[in-house]
């Protein structure tokens, strides 16, 4: 088995930043084509950045109807396969639930969900005709636990991870693996600020091993489940999280 993914090509969504970012560099070192898809702009120079060739940055909203089958269509033209998709893209939208509005709660159903199941479904098409595929999404320790003022984000993790197992279930005979992934905190620079000071440093002192996790540890186990060595691992759900959620 390898590590390596040469002549693969690897979609990522959320590509510009954070775990996104870290995942779309990782498969890049490790020899695979990477398509990156984001709403911003700045994708583009970010998918440039990676080492070796053939990458391509597509700028989409993917909440957009269509925009996840355009974007899988334009993988498709440019690259002519689909061998792997990461959905990692995401928002969290917090307050809590007696204050949440409605607008935010659909924002968050809508990018952390519904986009994510309709890059699977476009992505699914073409893996179930070619049979075979890895897609890997990113859920979240709040699927499992209740976290004060994340009912929206809570819901959409779990949604996802339930929609996991039901891809796995009904794309395993096609050659298809379909998994989950769920980080604690991650220290992006968006999640260094967002867990600055006194509230980062007690939500450390209710992980185990004392600390938040590193893009690079996230992009790791994707990167492990995408791979040749899982090839027997479809519909699991593996946490990341120091502990957290042990019980």
């Amino acid at each position: 088995m390898s590590d390596r993914f040469d002549g693969r090509v690897a979609v990522i969504t959320g590509a510009a930043s954070g775990i996104g970012q870290s995942v779309a560099e990782l498969f890049a070192a490790r020899g695979a084509r990477v398509v990156g898809i984001d709403r911003s702009d700045a994708v583009i120079d970010a998918v440039a950045a990676l080492p070796g060739d053939g990458h391509h940055g597509i700028v989409a909203d993917l909440t957009a109807t269509g925009a996840a089958d355009a974007a899988i269509a334009e993988v498709v033209e440019v690259a002519g396969r689909i061998d792997i998709l990461v959905n990692s893209a995401g928002i969290a939208r917090l307050a809590p639930a007696l204050e949440l509005s409605d607008a935010d709660w659909d924002a968050t159903i809508a990018v952390n969900l519904t986009a994510g199941y309709r890059m699977a479904r476009a992505a699914g098409r073409v893996m179930t005709a070619a049979g075979s595929g890895r897609i890997v999404n990113l859920a979240s320790q709040a699927a499992l636990v209740a976290l004060d003022q994340h009912v929206a984000y809570t819901a959409s993790k779990a949604g996802v991870v339930g929609m996991t197992k039901v891809l796995a279930r009904e794309w395993a005979p096609s050659g298809v693996t379909v998994n989950a992934v769920s980080p604690t905190v991650v220290e992006t620079p968006l999640g260094r600020v967002a867990w600055a000071g006194e509230k980062g440093d007690a939500m450390r002192a209710q992980i185990p091993v004392g600390r938040f996790a590193q893009p690079e540890e996230i992009a790791a186990l994707i990167a492990y489940l995408a791979g040749d060595d899982a090839a027997m691992i479809t519909g699991e759900n593996i946490v990341i999280d120091g502990g957290y959620t042990i019980v």
